[in-house]
């Protein structure tokens, strides 16, 4: 869930970057993008990988 976020807010700071706009001076491309970055890790990190997941890896022991 984390990386499909992530994706849409690269979208969002890729179609803003094109434009040249923002969303006034906090929220501009390289907010976006590290907010993405973020989500990213946090999917890599396991964050939003839910309970059957978890369920998974302990009865595999």
């Amino acid at each position: 869930m984390l990386a499909i976020i992530a994706a849409v807010i690269f979208g969002l700071a890729l179609l803003l970057d094109l434009a040249n706009a923002s969303f006034g001076t906090v929220l501009d491309g390289g907010t976006l993008l590290m907010a993405g970055l973020l989500c990213v890790a946090l999917h890599l990190a396991g964050v939003g990988a839910g309970t059957k997941a978890l369920s998974f890896r302990r009865r595999r022991r």
